[in-house]
């Protein structure tokens, strides 16, 4: 016969433990003045910006009004107005090896001019248009329209460097955007920071100084106001509430009630070990958090129905064992499926934290600590919980059997 493991004999240690993480989540959520609260959940400006040199110029002298567009493949140039018949010319960037090239098939183009400020020899990778820049080109008398590059050779930005130089800001958040060697960053700032004075060029003009001029594209520019900031926070904790409802639910019809009881506990357990994590890491509180919660969730509760159903089996097979001895089996018989499972999520989701960046690196490292807690949480917690109902009402049977005799 297999071995049971006594897990109950550790459920008590185990509650002092938990509730020890917990207490410190809320003292630290208190000492810490709340959440690290990603521009998601406040007010503020988001702008993406890519450290790139420029590489051409172009200008327009024809009729009508020429806007160029750029996408991954191409870069494209629309020309249309009153009396002027209209034209689209695409350039694909995998057609041509060198700057000089390109900006060689775009001064053929009627009207375009194309003035490169590098050497015609030089590779790249992209061109990255300017958004703070209107996309209509100027004629040469009014100005010229900036197209920078992304060369095969770009070494990677720290992070420090960025916040260094945006430091008269305040403290903006500021995250890595895809490939760090392609030096797009994301910079948020809330909006005590932003000042009456303030203008979203600003970003940019401080980064010119630390980085050079022309080295610096603003690729997006959003506002995310305070009315849309609280009514997706309220969204969020709308949406945790639903999905502890609904899996009390679940769980009270296929299970007893007091086994819905003990899933619940042990999910809102994950839910403030996670709290715990996050205020003490300091890591960004925003919608990608909420997502690794509720897998959290998901995980934990499948973890702890398979526990449950292996219960109510062995209730069937032993009807003469005690249910502490009934308990310990089951969750002894599906060790062996908890692991391996644990085992198999934790690969992926550590190639996950190694290979990625930003908020997708913070997403895995909350699923690691969180599938951890969720394990925990089924042995422990919601099982501690079913076994000290068990015993409270067969202590009221007892009882009122003693007073009846």
């Amino acid at each position: 016969m297999k071995r049971v493991i006594q897990f109950s004999r550790f459920f008590i240690p185990a509650c002092v433990f938990s509730l020890i993480i917990i207490i410190s989540g809320i003292t630290g959520y208190v000492q810490k003045d709340g959440f690290n609260m990603g521009i998601d959940f406040r007010a503020g400006l988001i702008q993406e910006i890519q450290l790139v040199p420029r590489a051409f110029s172009l200008n327009y002298n024809g009729s009508g009004n020429a806007v160029v567009s750029l996408n991954n493949t191409a870069l494209t140039i629309t020309v249309s107005g009153v009396g002027v018949q209209g034209y689209s010319a695409q350039y694909l960037l995998a057609d041509y090896n060198t700057i000089g090239a390109f900006a060689q098939a775009l001064d053929q183009a009627e009207g375009i001019s194309a003035n490169i400020v590098v050497p015609g020899s030089t590779a790249f990778r992209t061109f990255v248009l300017d958004t703070q820049a209107a996309p209509i080109l100027p004629d040469s008398a009014s100005g010229d329209y900036w197209v920078h590059y992304l060369s095969f050779t770009a070494e990677e930005v720290p992070l420090d460097e960025i916040r260094s130089a945006i430091a008269s800001f305040g403290n903006p958040a500021v995250q890595v955007l895809g490939d760090p060697a392609d030096r797009h960053f994301m910079i948020r700032m809330q909006d005590s920071d932003l000042g009456n004075n303030f203008n979203t060029a600003d970003i940019g003009t401080a980064l010119e100084k630390y980085f050079g001029i022309g080295e610096v594209a603003v690729t997006g520019s959003n506002y995310v106001g305070s009315r849309f900031s609280k009514n997706l926070a309220d969204q969020a904790v709308w949406l945790l509430g639903a999905t502890l409802l609904l899996i009390l639910i679940y769980a009270a019809i296929r299970f007893k009630f007091q086994f819905a009881i003990g899933a619940v506990l042990g999910i809102i357990h994950d839910s403030l070990v996670m709290v715990t994590f996050i205020v003490w890491t300091r890591m960004e509180f925003n919608t990608t958090t909420i997502a690794a919660i509720l897998t959290i969730l998901g995980y934990s509760i499948n973890d702890t129905v398979v526990v449950f159903d292996r219960i109510r089996e062995n209730i069937r097979i032993y009807p003469d064992d005690g249910f502490e001895t009934i308990l310990n089996r089951a969750t002894t018989e599906t060790l062996s499926r908890t692991f391996i499972t644990t085992v198999t999520t934790m690969l992926a989701v550590v190639s996950l934290y190694i290979f990625t960046t930003g908020s997708m690196k913070d997403f895995a490292l909350a699923l690691m600590v969180g599938i951890l807690s969720g394990v925990y949480s089924t042995i422990f917690i919601a099982n501690g919980f079913v076994l000290l109902w068990d015993r409270k009402f067969k202590r009221k049977a007892v009882d009122s059997e003693t007073v009846k005799t």
